[in-house]
Protein backbone atom coordinates (compact mmCIF):
# COMPACT_ATOMS: atom_id res chain seq x y z
CA UNK A 1 0.00 0.00 0.00
CA UNK A 2 1.63 3.23 -0.94
CA UNK A 3 0.13 6.53 1.50
CA UNK A 4 0.89 9.89 0.63
CA UNK A 5 0.54 12.62 3.28
CA UNK A 6 0.51 16.22 2.27
CA UNK A 7 1.96 18.39 5.10
CA UNK A 8 5.14 17.92 7.06
CA UNK A 9 3.40 19.54 10.21
CA UNK A 10 1.43 18.37 13.16
CA UNK A 11 -1.39 15.98 11.40
CA UNK A 12 0.60 14.90 8.31
CA UNK A 13 3.42 13.46 10.18
CA UNK A 14 1.06 12.00 13.01
CA UNK A 15 -0.62 10.33 10.08
CA UNK A 16 2.01 9.29 8.70
CA UNK A 17 3.83 7.57 11.86
CA UNK A 18 0.62 5.96 12.59
CA UNK A 19 0.42 4.32 10.00
CA UNK A 20 3.85 2.66 9.65
CA UNK A 21 3.55 1.98 13.10
CA UNK A 22 0.10 -0.22 12.41
CA UNK A 23 1.33 -1.25 8.94
CA UNK A 24 5.48 -1.20 8.58
CA UNK A 25 4.84 -2.98 5.13
CA UNK A 26 2.77 0.69 4.57
CA UNK A 27 5.35 2.51 1.63
CA UNK A 28 4.55 6.50 3.11
CA UNK A 29 5.77 9.26 1.79
CA UNK A 30 5.17 13.21 3.14
CA UNK A 31 5.02 15.85 0.72
CA UNK A 32 6.36 18.98 2.95
CA UNK A 33 6.14 22.54 1.56
CA UNK A 34 9.09 24.05 3.35
CA UNK A 35 12.31 21.85 4.57
CA UNK A 36 11.43 21.70 7.99
CA UNK A 37 8.98 18.57 8.71
CA UNK A 38 7.90 18.21 12.57
CA UNK A 39 8.56 21.50 13.70
CA UNK A 40 7.13 23.29 16.61
CA UNK A 41 5.73 26.13 15.48
CA UNK A 42 4.29 26.74 19.13
CA UNK A 43 7.74 26.94 19.80
CA UNK A 44 8.83 30.14 17.71
CA UNK A 45 8.41 32.36 20.47
CA UNK A 46 10.80 30.79 22.27
CA UNK A 47 13.08 30.23 20.06
CA UNK A 48 13.07 34.57 19.12
CA UNK A 49 13.71 35.33 22.84
CA UNK A 50 16.79 32.81 23.52
CA UNK A 51 14.97 30.33 25.46
CA UNK A 52 15.15 28.34 22.79
CA UNK A 53 19.36 28.13 21.82
CA UNK A 54 18.79 27.31 18.49
CA UNK A 55 16.12 26.50 16.06
CA UNK A 56 16.79 23.12 15.10
CA UNK A 57 15.87 22.31 18.97
CA UNK A 58 12.21 23.63 18.25
CA UNK A 59 11.83 19.89 15.98
CA UNK A 60 10.22 17.41 17.61
CA UNK A 61 11.64 14.69 15.77
CA UNK A 62 15.10 14.97 13.02
CA UNK A 63 14.68 14.19 9.56
CA UNK A 64 16.41 11.64 10.50
CA UNK A 65 14.83 10.02 12.95
CA UNK A 66 11.46 10.48 10.47
CA UNK A 67 13.31 8.56 7.73
CA UNK A 68 14.56 5.70 10.36
CA UNK A 69 10.89 5.54 11.62
CA UNK A 70 10.17 3.96 7.49
CA UNK A 71 8.80 7.34 5.63
CA UNK A 72 9.86 9.47 2.94
CA UNK A 73 10.39 12.86 2.69
CA UNK A 74 9.84 14.70 0.13
CA UNK A 75 11.26 18.09 0.97
CA UNK A 76 10.51 21.82 -0.42
CA UNK A 77 7.86 20.50 -2.76
CA UNK A 78 4.63 21.65 -3.56
CA UNK A 79 1.15 19.65 -3.94
CA UNK A 80 -0.59 21.35 -6.89
CA UNK A 81 -3.27 19.31 -7.87
CA UNK A 82 -4.77 16.10 -7.07
CA UNK A 83 -6.23 13.72 -9.96
CA UNK A 84 -9.14 11.75 -7.69
CA UNK A 85 -9.90 9.45 -10.20
CA UNK A 86 -6.13 8.71 -11.50
CA UNK A 87 -5.16 8.60 -7.73
CA UNK A 88 -2.37 10.32 -8.22
CA UNK A 89 -0.79 13.75 -7.09
CA UNK A 90 0.69 16.67 -9.37
CA UNK A 91 3.48 17.79 -7.42
CA UNK A 92 6.44 20.83 -7.85
CA UNK A 93 9.83 19.32 -6.72
CA UNK A 94 12.68 21.51 -5.04
CA UNK A 95 14.23 22.08 -8.74
CA UNK A 96 11.06 23.26 -10.22
CA UNK A 97 10.19 20.11 -12.16
CA UNK A 98 6.44 18.29 -11.85
CA UNK A 99 5.84 15.29 -10.74
CA UNK A 100 3.15 12.63 -10.36
CA UNK A 101 3.01 10.60 -7.67
CA UNK A 102 0.37 7.68 -7.03
CA UNK A 103 -1.10 6.85 -4.18
CA UNK A 104 -3.94 4.14 -2.76
CA UNK A 105 -4.85 6.32 0.17
CA UNK A 106 -4.15 10.23 0.31
CA UNK A 107 -4.20 12.31 4.04
CA UNK A 108 -4.52 15.53 3.49
CA UNK A 109 -2.71 18.05 6.39
CA UNK A 110 -2.11 21.39 4.81
CA UNK A 111 -3.24 23.22 7.76
CA UNK A 112 -3.75 26.55 8.49
CA UNK A 113 -2.65 30.20 6.50
CA UNK A 114 -2.54 33.66 7.91
CA UNK A 115 -4.97 35.92 7.76
CA UNK A 116 -3.90 38.92 6.06
CA UNK A 117 -5.97 41.83 7.81
CA UNK A 118 -7.50 44.33 5.34
CA UNK A 119 -4.69 47.06 6.52
CA UNK A 120 -3.33 49.67 4.01
CA UNK A 121 0.49 49.37 3.13
CA UNK A 122 0.65 45.86 4.52
CA UNK A 123 0.86 44.50 0.97
CA UNK A 124 3.82 46.72 -0.14
CA UNK A 125 5.58 46.70 2.96
CA UNK A 126 7.64 43.19 3.93
CA UNK A 127 10.79 41.81 6.15
CA UNK A 128 12.78 43.88 4.43
CA UNK A 129 10.99 46.56 5.70
CA UNK A 130 10.59 45.55 9.23
CA UNK A 131 6.84 44.27 8.51
CA UNK A 132 6.67 40.37 9.68
CA UNK A 133 3.90 37.73 9.92
CA UNK A 134 4.89 34.79 12.12
CA UNK A 135 3.73 31.34 11.18
CA UNK A 136 6.49 29.36 9.93
CA UNK A 137 9.96 28.58 10.08
CA UNK A 138 11.15 30.82 7.18
CA UNK A 139 9.21 33.35 9.10
CA UNK A 140 11.26 33.04 11.60
CA UNK A 141 14.25 33.25 10.16
CA UNK A 142 12.86 36.32 8.31
CA UNK A 143 12.39 37.54 11.94
CA UNK A 144 15.65 37.24 13.46
CA UNK A 145 17.63 38.89 10.44
CA UNK A 146 15.64 41.71 11.69
CA UNK A 147 16.48 41.32 15.54
CA UNK A 148 20.18 40.17 14.74
CA UNK A 149 21.24 43.07 11.65
CA UNK A 150 19.02 45.79 12.25
CA UNK A 151 18.96 45.88 16.23
CA UNK A 152 15.36 47.43 16.11
CA UNK A 153 14.72 49.26 19.38
CA UNK A 154 11.00 49.54 19.46
CA UNK A 155 8.16 47.00 18.05
CA UNK A 156 4.45 46.55 17.89
CA UNK A 157 2.35 43.69 17.76
CA UNK A 158 -1.00 44.25 15.50
CA UNK A 159 -2.66 41.11 17.64
CA UNK A 160 -3.10 40.11 21.05
CA UNK A 161 -4.14 36.59 20.76
CA UNK A 162 -1.96 33.36 22.33
CA UNK A 163 1.15 33.85 19.21
CA UNK A 164 0.89 37.95 19.56
CA UNK A 165 1.04 37.68 23.77
CA UNK A 166 4.14 35.21 23.80
CA UNK A 167 5.73 37.07 21.14
CA UNK A 168 5.45 40.56 23.15
CA UNK A 169 6.80 38.62 26.10
CA UNK A 170 9.78 37.38 23.55
CA UNK A 171 10.73 40.96 22.55
CA UNK A 172 10.31 42.34 25.59
CA UNK A 173 12.89 39.59 26.90
CA UNK A 174 15.00 41.09 24.29
CA UNK A 175 15.28 44.54 25.23
CA UNK A 176 12.83 45.76 22.98
CA UNK A 177 10.14 48.34 23.82
CA UNK A 178 6.70 46.75 22.59
CA UNK A 179 3.84 47.91 21.81
CA UNK A 180 0.45 45.55 21.82
CA UNK A 181 -2.53 46.64 19.49
CA UNK A 182 -5.67 44.27 19.76
CA UNK A 183 -8.90 45.68 18.25
CA UNK A 184 -11.20 43.93 20.52
CA UNK A 185 -11.93 45.49 23.97
CA UNK A 186 -9.06 43.65 25.89
CA UNK A 187 -6.01 41.25 25.28
CA UNK A 188 -6.49 37.32 24.99
CA UNK A 189 -10.35 37.27 23.58
CA UNK A 190 -10.70 33.51 24.15
CA UNK A 191 -11.17 34.28 27.83
CA UNK A 192 -13.91 36.53 29.65
CA UNK A 193 -13.14 40.17 29.68
CA UNK A 194 -11.92 39.89 33.62
CA UNK A 195 -9.41 37.23 33.14
CA UNK A 196 -8.00 38.78 29.85
CA UNK A 197 -7.79 42.20 32.20
CA UNK A 198 -5.25 40.60 34.60
CA UNK A 199 -3.30 39.71 31.31
CA UNK A 200 -3.31 42.95 30.47
CA UNK A 201 -2.33 43.80 33.75
CA UNK A 202 1.14 41.69 33.75
CA UNK A 203 1.75 42.70 30.35
CA UNK A 204 1.59 46.30 31.35
CA UNK A 205 3.93 45.29 34.57
CA UNK A 206 6.54 44.16 32.74
CA UNK A 207 6.37 47.38 30.65
CA UNK A 208 4.79 46.58 27.39
CA UNK A 209 2.38 49.18 26.21
CA UNK A 210 -1.15 47.63 25.97
CA UNK A 211 -3.69 49.66 23.70
CA UNK A 212 -6.95 47.81 23.52
CA UNK A 213 -9.92 48.68 21.39
CA UNK A 214 -7.52 49.84 18.92
CA UNK A 215 -7.90 49.19 14.69
CA UNK A 216 -4.49 49.28 13.04
CA UNK A 217 -5.46 51.13 9.48
CA UNK A 218 -2.37 52.13 8.06
CA UNK A 219 1.62 51.02 7.95
CA UNK A 220 3.79 52.70 5.96
CA UNK A 221 7.19 53.96 6.26
CA UNK A 222 8.33 56.71 8.90
CA UNK A 223 9.01 60.57 7.43
CA UNK A 224 11.61 62.25 7.91
CA UNK A 225 12.79 63.33 11.38
CA UNK A 226 10.81 60.64 12.94
CA UNK A 227 13.04 58.51 15.05
CA UNK A 228 12.26 54.88 13.77
CA UNK A 229 11.55 53.05 10.62
CA UNK A 230 7.69 52.46 10.59
CA UNK A 231 4.48 54.23 11.49
CA UNK A 232 1.49 52.89 12.94
CA UNK A 233 -1.81 54.84 12.18
CA UNK A 234 -4.67 53.13 14.44
CA UNK A 235 -8.20 54.47 15.51
CA UNK A 236 -9.46 53.86 19.27
CA UNK A 237 -12.33 55.19 20.64
CA UNK A 238 -12.48 57.18 17.29
CA UNK A 239 -10.00 59.06 17.59
CA UNK A 240 -7.00 58.46 15.48
CA UNK A 241 -3.71 57.74 16.98
CA UNK A 242 -0.12 56.47 15.71
CA UNK A 243 2.73 54.56 16.67
CA UNK A 244 6.20 54.57 15.62
CA UNK A 245 8.38 51.20 16.03
CA UNK A 246 11.61 49.48 14.10
CA UNK A 247 9.65 46.63 13.37
CA UNK A 248 5.94 45.49 13.15
CA UNK A 249 4.55 41.68 13.45
CA UNK A 250 1.19 40.95 12.78
CA UNK A 251 -0.55 37.98 14.29
CA UNK A 252 -4.04 38.11 13.78
CA UNK A 253 -5.37 34.78 13.69
CA UNK A 254 -5.57 31.89 10.65
CA UNK A 255 -7.81 30.35 8.38
CA UNK A 256 -7.92 27.00 6.90
CA UNK A 257 -5.64 26.16 4.07
CA UNK A 258 -8.08 24.53 1.62
CA UNK A 259 -7.22 25.29 -1.66
CA UNK A 260 -5.92 22.12 -2.72
CA UNK A 261 -9.11 20.10 -1.50
CA UNK A 262 -11.73 22.60 -3.73
CA UNK A 263 -9.99 22.30 -6.57
CA UNK A 264 -10.24 18.42 -6.09
CA UNK A 265 -14.19 18.90 -5.27
CA UNK A 266 -13.95 18.35 -1.95
CA UNK A 267 -16.74 19.49 0.45
CA UNK A 268 -16.45 22.02 2.86
CA UNK A 269 -17.89 22.49 6.06
CA UNK A 270 -18.17 25.54 8.79
CA UNK A 271 -16.04 28.41 8.05
CA UNK A 272 -15.01 26.57 4.84
CA UNK A 273 -13.01 24.06 6.42
CA UNK A 274 -12.62 20.75 4.61
CA UNK A 275 -15.57 18.65 5.59
CA UNK A 276 -14.64 15.21 7.56
CA UNK A 277 -16.57 12.70 9.51
CA UNK A 278 -15.11 11.55 12.74
CA UNK A 279 -12.75 8.79 10.99
CA UNK A 280 -11.13 11.84 9.16
CA UNK A 281 -12.93 10.70 6.22
CA UNK A 282 -13.60 13.60 3.25
CA UNK A 283 -16.13 13.27 0.59
CA UNK A 284 -13.48 12.14 -1.91
CA UNK A 285 -13.24 8.35 -2.36
CA UNK A 286 -9.90 7.52 -0.14
CA UNK A 287 -8.76 10.90 0.86
CA UNK A 288 -8.58 12.05 4.36
CA UNK A 289 -8.33 15.07 5.90
CA UNK A 290 -6.98 16.33 9.27
CA UNK A 291 -5.85 19.29 11.72
CA UNK A 292 -5.98 22.51 10.88
CA UNK A 293 -7.79 22.91 7.36
CA UNK A 294 -10.84 20.63 8.50
CA UNK A 295 -13.81 21.09 10.56
CA UNK A 296 -13.72 20.27 14.19
CA UNK A 297 -15.87 18.21 16.59
CA UNK A 298 -16.71 20.02 19.31
CA UNK A 299 -18.14 18.02 22.43
CA UNK A 300 -20.58 20.69 23.62
CA UNK A 301 -20.72 22.64 20.13
CA UNK A 302 -20.94 20.44 17.13
CA UNK A 303 -19.52 21.32 14.15
CA UNK A 304 -16.69 24.51 14.92
CA UNK A 305 -13.61 25.39 13.90
CA UNK A 306 -10.39 24.75 16.03
CA UNK A 307 -6.74 25.14 15.17
CA UNK A 308 -4.96 23.76 17.90
CA UNK A 309 -1.62 21.29 17.56
CA UNK A 310 -3.02 19.32 19.98
CA UNK A 311 -6.47 18.55 17.99
CA UNK A 312 -4.55 18.04 14.53
CA UNK A 313 -2.07 15.30 16.12
CA UNK A 314 -4.57 13.76 17.88
CA UNK A 315 -6.70 13.58 14.06
CA UNK A 316 -3.66 13.13 12.02
CA UNK A 317 -3.17 9.79 14.01
CA UNK A 318 -6.46 8.81 13.68
CA UNK A 319 -6.67 9.81 9.82
CA UNK A 320 -3.62 7.28 9.46
CA UNK A 321 -4.60 4.77 11.64
CA UNK A 322 -8.03 4.57 9.09
CA UNK A 323 -6.05 4.99 6.08
CA UNK A 324 -4.07 1.49 6.77
CA UNK A 325 -7.60 0.09 7.31
CA UNK A 326 -8.93 1.42 10.88
CA UNK A 327 -12.36 1.99 12.22
CA UNK A 328 -11.37 4.69 14.82
CA UNK A 329 -13.38 8.12 15.42
CA UNK A 330 -12.02 11.96 16.93
CA UNK A 331 -13.84 11.57 19.92
CA UNK A 332 -14.08 15.59 19.61
CA UNK A 333 -12.69 18.74 20.80
CA UNK A 334 -13.22 20.97 23.91
CA UNK A 335 -10.72 24.03 22.95
CA UNK A 336 -8.65 23.44 25.92
CA UNK A 337 -5.76 26.04 25.88
CA UNK A 338 -2.97 27.57 28.12
CA UNK A 339 -0.61 30.71 27.93
CA UNK A 340 2.16 31.85 29.55
CA UNK A 341 2.32 35.86 29.66
CA UNK A 342 5.70 36.58 31.87
CA UNK A 343 5.29 35.07 35.03
CA UNK A 344 1.39 34.54 34.76
CA UNK A 345 -1.16 31.79 33.17
CA UNK A 346 -4.16 32.04 31.42
CA UNK A 347 -6.13 28.59 30.91
CA UNK A 348 -9.59 27.51 29.28
CA UNK A 349 -11.79 24.90 28.63
CA UNK A 350 -14.96 24.08 27.68
CA UNK A 351 -17.66 26.91 26.75
CA UNK A 352 -17.83 30.42 28.61
CA UNK A 353 -20.82 32.09 29.54
CA UNK A 354 -21.93 33.38 26.09
CA UNK A 355 -21.05 30.04 23.86
CA UNK A 356 -23.09 27.86 26.33
CA UNK A 357 -26.20 30.68 25.90
CA UNK A 358 -25.36 30.21 22.08
CA UNK A 359 -25.72 26.90 21.99
CA UNK A 360 -29.02 26.77 24.06
CA UNK A 361 -27.29 26.24 27.75
CA UNK A 362 -28.91 27.73 30.94
CA UNK A 363 -25.30 28.76 31.97
CA UNK A 364 -24.11 30.08 35.26
CA UNK A 365 -20.72 32.15 35.94
CA UNK A 366 -19.21 31.96 39.18
CA UNK A 367 -15.59 33.64 39.79
CA UNK A 368 -13.76 32.64 43.32
CA UNK A 369 -10.09 32.80 44.18
CA UNK A 370 -8.16 29.95 45.04
CA UNK A 371 -5.05 29.59 46.99
CA UNK A 372 -2.86 26.53 44.91
CA UNK A 373 -1.83 25.52 48.08
CA UNK A 374 -2.23 25.37 51.98
CA UNK A 375 -1.60 29.68 52.62
CA UNK A 376 1.11 28.41 55.79
CA UNK A 377 3.53 26.78 53.37
CA UNK A 378 5.41 29.61 51.76
CA UNK A 379 5.19 30.35 48.24
CA UNK A 380 1.67 30.02 48.00
CA UNK A 381 -0.33 32.19 44.84
CA UNK A 382 -4.19 32.38 44.64
CA UNK A 383 -5.85 31.49 41.47
CA UNK A 384 -8.56 33.29 39.70
CA UNK A 385 -11.39 30.41 38.66
CA UNK A 386 -14.27 30.96 36.84
CA UNK A 387 -16.70 27.91 36.20
CA UNK A 388 -19.67 27.53 33.85
CA UNK A 389 -22.05 25.34 34.37
CA UNK A 390 -25.43 24.68 33.51
CA UNK A 391 -27.86 25.61 35.82
CA UNK A 392 -31.11 22.62 35.05
CA UNK A 393 -29.08 19.75 34.53
CA UNK A 394 -25.71 21.42 36.42
CA UNK A 395 -23.01 19.67 34.02
CA UNK A 396 -20.06 21.09 33.83
CA UNK A 397 -19.70 23.26 30.63
CA UNK A 398 -16.46 25.04 31.22
CA UNK A 399 -13.76 26.32 33.29
CA UNK A 400 -11.19 29.75 33.51
CA UNK A 401 -7.95 29.75 35.11
CA UNK A 402 -5.52 32.53 35.80
CA UNK A 403 -2.80 32.55 37.93
CA UNK A 404 1.13 32.19 38.45
CA UNK A 405 2.90 30.26 36.25
CA UNK A 406 3.88 28.00 39.58
CA UNK A 407 0.73 27.84 40.12
CA UNK A 408 -0.09 24.57 38.27
CA UNK A 409 -2.50 26.38 36.14
CA UNK A 410 -2.51 23.85 33.61
CA UNK A 411 -2.95 20.60 35.50
CA UNK A 412 -5.17 22.68 37.18
CA UNK A 413 -7.40 22.74 33.79
CA UNK A 414 -6.36 19.51 32.74
CA UNK A 415 -8.88 18.16 35.76
CA UNK A 416 -11.47 20.50 34.66
CA UNK A 417 -11.16 19.54 30.76
CA UNK A 418 -11.50 15.90 32.10
CA UNK A 419 -14.19 16.28 34.13
CA UNK A 420 -16.06 18.59 31.25
CA UNK A 421 -14.95 15.81 28.70
CA UNK A 422 -17.02 13.10 30.47
CA UNK A 423 -20.09 15.25 30.97
CA UNK A 424 -19.77 15.42 35.07
CA UNK A 425 -21.79 17.89 37.00
CA UNK A 426 -19.99 20.54 38.75
CA UNK A 427 -21.04 18.75 41.84
CA UNK A 428 -19.44 15.78 41.03
CA UNK A 429 -16.23 17.55 40.50
CA UNK A 430 -16.17 17.11 44.46
CA UNK A 431 -15.84 13.54 44.90
CA UNK A 432 -12.80 13.01 42.61
CA UNK A 433 -10.11 11.79 44.69
CA UNK A 434 -7.25 14.29 44.16
CA UNK A 435 -3.94 14.18 45.69
CA UNK A 436 -3.18 16.13 48.87
CA UNK A 437 0.08 17.40 50.39
CA UNK A 438 0.56 20.75 51.85
CA UNK A 439 3.38 22.28 49.50
CA UNK A 440 1.85 21.35 46.39
CA UNK A 441 -2.14 21.50 47.35
CA UNK A 442 -5.53 21.69 49.48
CA UNK A 443 -7.09 18.86 50.94
CA UNK A 444 -10.04 20.40 48.39
CA UNK A 445 -8.09 20.85 45.60
CA UNK A 446 -8.82 24.50 44.16
CA UNK A 447 -10.97 23.17 41.50
CA UNK A 448 -12.83 21.64 43.65
CA UNK A 449 -13.38 24.65 45.73
CA UNK A 450 -14.33 26.69 42.86
CA UNK A 451 -17.00 23.83 41.80
CA UNK A 452 -18.61 24.51 45.29
CA UNK A 453 -18.57 28.32 45.20
CA UNK A 454 -20.62 27.41 42.41
CA UNK A 455 -22.84 24.98 43.78
CA UNK A 456 -23.18 27.61 46.40
CA UNK A 457 -24.91 30.32 44.17
CA UNK A 458 -26.25 28.12 41.39
CA UNK A 459 -28.52 26.04 43.87
CA UNK A 460 -31.52 27.68 45.64
CA UNK A 461 -30.92 28.80 48.85
CA UNK A 462 -33.32 26.38 51.48
CA UNK A 463 -35.70 28.87 53.22
CA UNK A 464 -39.42 29.69 52.95
CA UNK A 465 -38.57 32.33 50.41
CA UNK A 466 -37.11 29.83 47.90
CA UNK A 467 -39.98 27.33 48.54
CA UNK A 468 -41.55 29.34 45.47
CA UNK A 469 -38.67 28.49 43.25
CA UNK A 470 -36.61 31.82 43.33
CA UNK A 471 -32.80 31.25 42.24
CA UNK A 472 -30.33 34.05 43.34
CA UNK A 473 -29.49 35.88 39.64
CA UNK A 474 -26.16 34.83 38.43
Amino acid sequence: MHLLMIGGSDAGISAALRARELDPSADVTVVVADAYPNFSICGIPYYVSGEVTHWRNLAHRTTADLEAAGLTLRLDTTARRIDVPGRKLLITTSDSAEELISYDKLVIGAGAVPVRPPISGLDKLGPGDGVHQLHSMDDTFAVMRTLEQRHPASAVIVGAGYIGLEMAEALNVRGLDVTQMEQLPEVLPTVDLELGALVHAELASHGVKVLTGTAVRQIGLAGPGEAARLRVDATADGAAMSELADMVLGVTGVRPDTELAVSAGAALAFKGTIAVDRGMRSSLPDIFAAGDCVVTHHRLLGETYLPLGTTAHKQGRIGGENAVGGSREFSGSLGTQVVKVFDQVAARTGLRQHEAATAGFDPVTVETLADDHKAYYPGSHRITIRVTGDRATRRLLGMQLFGHRHAEVAKRIDIAATATFHAMTVDAVSDLDLSYTPPLGSPWEAVQMACQAWDRQATPIRSPQSAHGKRPVP
